[in-house]
């Protein structure tokens, strides 16, 4: 009897698995309340740790997605991707992030977004206690306000090409574990930051300055100002600081407005090491 409903049990989870397979691919969104996003898991996934990944200016999750090359190399990994959708910022305009930059958003992203993980824990089997949030250009930005005003959202943050913009915070609600990653040329988001003006309404909204954020993010995370260890290659500078409470990590590449070569790796690696 005890073995036959150990079949069951695994029959109802195998199926479970599969509903949660049902969506989040190219075709069909997962769906929450204020929101869809995409979901790309291992093959023979059983369960385990996952990488939210946050989309550009302008992007999807469904573009995500479709990057295969990018999910794949997560995936072979052994982790589940997560892939947000932002909604338009205003009507007729492109999605993005409720980045803190003095403009208003039609959507609360931090609550969504705790929506989407809690979906994709339930339903998908994602580890809580293991979960990358990444992001790129203003999905970086959307991870360092992430970061900063909920802390304990995820284990660790890995944002790319993107940073606080103005009016830059003065204190976030804990210490975080941080690898942001840079390129040295980039002129989209330059590490000095810059302004954009829209040409509609004249608004004026400022990129803030990647290092003094950083500079931030070592006093949060009690850091020295000096880093303990600096690594450099042909392709990529790396400083890493050694913290009293949370970690940090500085890539630098030297590209423009983009993620550096094995730039999975760099970051799965140093996720992974957080637990050691």
């Amino acid at each position: 009897m005890f073995y036959r409903f150990a079949l069951i049990v695994v029959a109802l989870l195998t199926a479970a698995r599969a509903l949660a397979l049902d969506c989040g691919g190219e075709i069909n969104p997962c769906k929450v309340a204020a929101g869809e996003y995409r979901l790309a898991l291992p093959v023979g996934w059983q369960g385990g740790p996952a990488v939210m990944h946050l989309h550009g200016y302008g992007g999807s999750g469904r573009k995500v997605i479709l990057n295969e090359g990018f999910v794949g190399r997560l995936t072979e990994r052994g982790y589940a991707v997560i892939a947000p959708t932002a909604l338009p910022w205003r009507e007729n305009k492109p999605n993005d992030w409720a980045v803190r930059d003095g403009d208003t958003y039609p959507r609360d992203d931090i609550g969504f977004l705790r929506d989407v993980l809690a979906d994709a824990v339930a339903h998908a089997g994602v580890d809580r206690d293991r979960v990358l949030l990444s992001g790129f250009s203003r999905g970086g930005s959307m991870v360092w306000d992430v970061a900063c005003l909920a802390p304990n959202f995820a284990h660790g943050y890995a944002p790319v090409s993107g940073g606080f913009w103005l009016p830059m915070t003065e204190d976030c609600a804990g210490p975080v574990h941080m690898l942001h990653t840079h390129g040295f040329a980039d002129e989209v988001v330059p590490l000095e930051g810059r302004g954009i003006q829209s040409s509609e309404s004249g608004e004026l909204f400022i990129q803030g300055d990647i290092l003094e954020g950083l500079q931030l993010w070592r006093r949060e995370n009690g850091c020295p100002s000096n880093p303990a260890e600096h690594e450099v290659t042909d392709e990529l500078w790396r400083k890493r600081w050694n913290c009293e409470l949370g970690g940090l990590e500085l890539v630098l590449h030297k590209g423009r407005h983009g993620l550096p070569k094995g730039w999975t790796q760099i970051a799965l690696d140093w996720f992974e090491s957080l637990d050691r």
